[in-house]
Formats: C-alpha cells, sequence, structure tokens
C-alpha cells in the first residue's frame, strides 16, 4: 500500500511542528518573545527565500484576491506565531500545545461555515474530542 504524498508531507510537518516548541522554550529563556517571534519569522524568510531561487521559481498568478486572502493568512501566522511564542515563554510546552492544536477544531468549524466543506458525525465527534483532549492536557 502506497502512502500518499499529501499524508507523506503532513507527517513531516507534524514532526517539525513538534520541535518548534522545544527548541522556542530552550531559546526564549532569557530573550523577549516578541524579538524571538521576529527572529524567527526572518530565518523562515531567508529559508523559504533560498529554496524559492534554488526551485527556479518566479512570483506569478497573484490577482487581487490571491493577494488580498495571502497576505490575511500571512498576518494571521504572524499573530499565531506572536502568542503562542508569548505561550511558551509563560507556560507549560504541555498545555500551550494542546491548547494550540484546537486550532484543528477551529480549522474544521470554519471550513465547514466559509468554504462549505462536508461535515460528517465523524469529523464532528473528531473535533470535539480534540477540543475535550486539548482540556485535558492542558489542566
Amino acid at each position: 500500500m502506497r502512502i500518499p504524498l499529501y499524508i507523506f508531507y503532513a507527517l513531516l510537518s507534524a514532526l517539525f511542528a513538534s520541535l518548534v516548541p522545544i527548541f522556542g522554550k530552550l531559546g526564549l529563556r532569557d530573550v523577549d518573545s516578541t524579538v524571538a517571534t521576529t527572529v524567527r519569522a526572518f530565518i523562515m524568510f531567508l529559508f523559504l527565500f533560498l529554496i524559492f531561487m534554488w526551485q527556479g521559481k518566479t512570483i506569478s498568478g497573484f490577482d487581487s484576491r490571491a493577494l488580498t486572502f495571502i497576505t490575511l493568512s500571512g498576518l494571521a501566522g504572524a499573530l499565531s506565531w506572536l502568542f503562542y511564542f508569548m505561550a511558551v515563554k509563560n507556560g507549560r510546552v504541555q498545555a500551550v500545545v494542546a491548547i494550540d492544536k484546537t486550532s484543528v477544531a477551529l480549522a474544521i468549524l470554519l471550513s465547514w461555515l466559509v468554504l462549505r466543506e462536508s461535515m460528517d458525525w465523524k469529523t464532528a465527534l473528531g473535533a470535539v474530542l480534540i477540543v475535550l483532549g486539548a482540556l485535558l492536557v492542558s489542566l
């Protein structure tokens, strides 16, 4: 059985995402969380820019609607990182990552409300269990 490529990428994403709070907590000991978030964003920009250049990509295909939503996505991501690092610096990593993962349940709800994606009882139950699991871990 062959694993679909998106699942492989999602597993790699989860692996690297699990390292963010660990490395972040170790690095935030004597550093302001906003400064750390800015440095992190700059490092990410440089890394992604180098990948972009190495692959020979060009910036194209952005109409005003696409650019608006990509910009909003970037702003939402920046705010997420900012508050995430504030939480990691001041709290228990286990609680922070659990609460942060309620974003999965919220994204499921928003995909149903905004994108009109289908929602069955298994998906809804899974989202509720994610929230309940986050509560159990964070309390």
